[in-house]
């Protein structure tokens, strides 16, 4: 690793890596795929939540997922009434059964790449960037998604599952370093986190690296393409504000709409990095 001040700064001033999200981010518009799953396996449980609330948590593994849903005062309530006592661990090992083979069902369906999305990764490859990215979803899961995403052209060099390492997923650094090692990247002050939620923004914030948040195409905005096409000019403004605000309070040192914006980002990070700046 070059230490601040030394070594070739035309090598240190240029992005080694970057690291993605995959739902909301590269592929599915919206982050449609577990959020509806998680309102029908809590449904399967005669426990009623609203999309907005199966959004809360969005970017977590998905068994911490349902953990933070179920801590949620209203939807706790609604256990206790239904069960008789708040939802134990065995009980989040059920829901987590139940979601599970209803998103392996179901994600494939989502894996329509985000509009610009291929174009992003072949040029970052031109330009000898490496790819990596990690999931809040499990490996099950992804091992569905990636052969479809694949075929459309979305394919990084790194993928890490929400559950696959033992120190644990997002809000950590723990995927985004993981990435780190499999890319052999050498600093992670030359790479960026890419993600459309809180945890993911998180998660990058804490590994050290430039972190980019997305808004339109994500989860904290919340349209299907369909939604965003009849959705008032307004709606569509006011949902990207507070979206960017809720990234850049969590630390995202930019916010684009989607990632067919990246490239001026990367420029601009790399100006930055001439100057000496860091994350």
């Amino acid at each position: 690793m070059v230490s601040p001040g030394t070594g070739d700064t035309r090598s240190s001033a240029r992005i080694d890596a970057v690291i993605f999200d995959w739902a909301g981010t590269l592929v599915d518009f919206g982050s449609l795929a577990p959020t509806q799953i998680f309102v029908d396996a809590f449904a399967s449980f005669g426990i009623d939540i609203t999309l907005a609330q199966a959004r809360g948590p969005m970017g977590l593994s998905k068994r911490d997922h349902i953990r933070t849903l179920l801590a949620e005062p209203a939807i706790r309530t609604q256990w206790i009434e239904r069960f008789g006592h708040p939802a134990s661990s065995e009980d989040i090992d059920a829901v987590y059964r139940r979601f599970m083979p209803m998103q392996i069902e179901k994600v494939a369906e989502y894996s329509q790449p985000i509009s610009g999305a291929v174009q992003i990764l072949q040029g970052l490859r031109e330009r000898g960037i490496k790819i990596g990215s990690c999931s809040g979803y499990p490996r099950q899961v992804l091992d569905v998604l990636l052969p479809s995403a694949a075929a459309s052209g979305i394919e990084p060099d790194c993928v890490v599952a929400g559950d696959e390492l033992a120190a644990g997923g997002r809000p950590g650094p723990y995927m985004a370093l993981a990435n780190v090692l499999a890319l052999g990247a050498s600093d992670v002050r030359q790479c960026i986190k890419v993600d459309d939620t809180v945890p993911g923004i998180h998660e990058g914030v804490r590994a050290g690296m430039w972190c980019v948040g997305i808004t339109l195409s994500g989860n904290e905005v919340g349209y299907s393409q369909a939604e965003l096409a009849l959705a008032e000019s307004a709606e569509i403004d006011a949902r990207v504000l507070h979206a960017s605000e809720r990234l850049t309070q969590a630390g995202a040192h930019f916010v684009i709409g989607t990632v067919a914006e990246l490239p001026a980002v990367i420029q601009e990070i790399e100006q930055r990095l001439r100057r000496g700046e860091q994350p």
